[in-house]
């Protein structure tokens, strides 16, 4: 199978890309230290699979998985990370990527997980799957209770009076549940928890 890897630390990107290719099956045919590049290279050498970075310079891995899909790109996306953030996964598996693996993983699991992925199945990595599989809602009851004012139109200051609080610990509470969720703002945030019933 035919690789690209997009990482923007280049010792951990030479590192796997050194010892992937010693795997019989495994050519790493490009290298990326950024997402852009990362993109250039998906749609100029048309690989089979790209492990994708979360956190990188100009695009992150999941913007680049967003494009993949959007653009109708035939390889098959597995992202790399050191984040256990359930709302990364939450938007990773809405992107449709295949693989969701831990920096960290023995070279061993990354290339079994890499063959699972190109006979069209999907791989998690195990220290990663319990937490994450698991969509329980990640906002508190007051979160909850913001995100429902905000999905009314009200303004911070509509919402400081209401609950008693001042707009700035609003702002805070606004900026949390962005997080969580990793959303890119409030709309984001209310489709996001729509979707998963956070708002119910």
């Amino acid at each position: 199978m035919r690789v690209i890897i997009a990482e923007d630390q280049g010792m951990l990107r030479g590192a796997l890309s050194a010892l992937l290719d010693l795997e019989d099956d495994i050519e790493v045919v490009g290298q990326a230290d950024n997402g852009e590049q990362a993109l250039e290279l998906i749609q100029d050498l048309l690989p089979d699979i790209c492990l994708l970075d979360i956190e990188m310079p100009k695009m992150t891995g999941l913007d680049v998985a967003e494009k993949v899909k959007t653009d109708g790109l035939a390889c098959k996306v597995v992202i790399l990370t050191t984040f256990s953030r359930s709302g990364y996964f939450q938007r990773a598996m809405r992107t449709g990527v295949h693989g969701f693996l831990l920096k960290d993983s023995p070279i061993e699991e990354l290339s079994a997980a890499l063959r699972t992925v190109q006979l069209g199945g999907r791989a998690v990595s195990p220290a990663l799957a319990l937490t994450f599989w698991d969509t329980e809602n990640p906002l508190t009851s007051k979160e909850q209770e913001i995100l429902k004012l905000i999905a009314q139109g009200l303004s911070a200051n509509e919402m400081a009076k209401i609950l008693f609080l001042s707009s700035g610990t609003i702002r805070n509470y606004v900026s949390e549940i962005l997080q969580k969720l990793d959303a890119k703002n409030r709309i984001d945030a209310i489709a996001i928890a729509e979707k998963n019933g956070w708002l119910s």
